[in-house]
């Protein structure tokens, strides 16, 4: 089970709607961290899942953005438009700086649908493993792999537990080698006691409401390489000129060319995704659409990536 975790800006909340039908279908199941004040965006995206039939988790508590000081307005949004529909759970974020009081005070207001609780540097797994009450199936446990050790983690087995692992290592855009390392969790978490497993996306962990003008335009687009053992690795298309803030239209056409020269050589191991399809349309109209939506267009790929091996992997096994 794939639990991608979405930091909730706007081209990943248009990106979840867009891959609402793929996501149930996989039985991916997303997590998000709202960080922006209006939640429109996150009520249409999740109206979205619900329709097709997809589970979500959402952090009540979130450590970034406009809620990082209270998620009220998120926990009555969950209450009135969610509170009897057992798709969308609460999600818990525990930080370092959490009391296990707390942490109970906030499971036991959504326990009526089942609580996610998310590891992120909290220290007394001990205690709080020993006073989850009830139906320990409905505590559901993400680890954040950085955040969350070995021993920490042992202390949950027998419940649900996912590891999420950041992939992405977050650089200047001028700075990015042409492929890299992505992950091999896909592959690997059965075998480190987890039942599932998560990453960062093609956005990666480290959070920034700071933007400004591109000096270099990079694409990022994962594969996974069955000459590698079916490791997942990442692709960065860039562009040639990073000398000057302007023309990031100009720049974007540099880099999408040297991705559309890789998909045409037939040696690039990118899946046939409706997001790389997409890609090839812009550089046929020679198109810049904004980098937000490049950005959406980079995870629709690595999900609908990890949706294909996923369904491939399945098939291989009943054979």
């Amino acid at each position: 089970m794939y639990y991608p975790y979405f930091r909730g800006k706007q081209f990943e909340l248009i990106a979840l709607r867009e891959s609402s039908e793929l996501i149930a279908e996989s039985k991916f199941v997303p997590i998000i961290e709202p960080v922006r004040a209006s939640l429109g965006g996150l009520q249409k995206a999740l109206d979205s899942l619900t329709e097709a039939g997809a589970q979500a988790v959402v952090i009540v508590n979130p450590q970034y953005g406009d809620y990082c000081e209270s998620g009220k307005p998120i926990e009555q949004l969950l209450q009135e438009c969610y509170g009897h529909n057992d798709a969308i759970r609460a999600g818990v974020l525990l930080t370092p700086q959490m009391d296990v009081n707390t942490v109970l005070d906030l499971t036991q207001t959504f326990d009526a649908y089942g609580t996610t609780l998310i590891h992120a540097g909290f220290t007394d797994s001990r205690f709080l493993s020993e006073h989850l009450v009830g139906d320990t199936s409905r505590f559901r446990n993400v680890f954040l792999a950085d955040q969350a050790s070995h021993l920490y983690r042992k202390h949950f087995q027998g419940k649900p537990r996912i590891l999420v692992r950041d992939g992405f290592i977050q650089r200047k855009n001028a700075d990015y080698p042409s492929v890299e390392s992505f992950s091999d969790l896909h592959i690997t978490f059965q075998e480190q006691g987890m039942d599932g497993y998560g990453d960062f996306l093609t956005v990666g962990e480290n959070y920034s409401d700071r933007g400004g003008p591109a000096y270099a335009v990079a694409i990022h687009l994962t594969f996974i390489d069955p000459d590698q053992d079916d490791a997942m690795f990442v692709y960065h298309f860039k562009s040639d000129t990073n000398d000057t803030p302007l023309d990031a239209g100009s720049k974007f056409l540099e880099a999408l060319k040297k991705l559309i020269a890789l998909v045409d050589s037939g040696n690039s191991k990118l899946d046939d995704t409706s997001a790389l399809r997409e890609f090839q349309e812009l550089y046929d109209r020679k198109h810049f659409p904004g980098l937000g939506y490049v950005k959406k267009l980079s995870i629709r790929h690595h999900l609908e990536t990890l949706a294909n091996y996923q369904l491939t992997h399945s098939r291989n096994s009943n054979d």
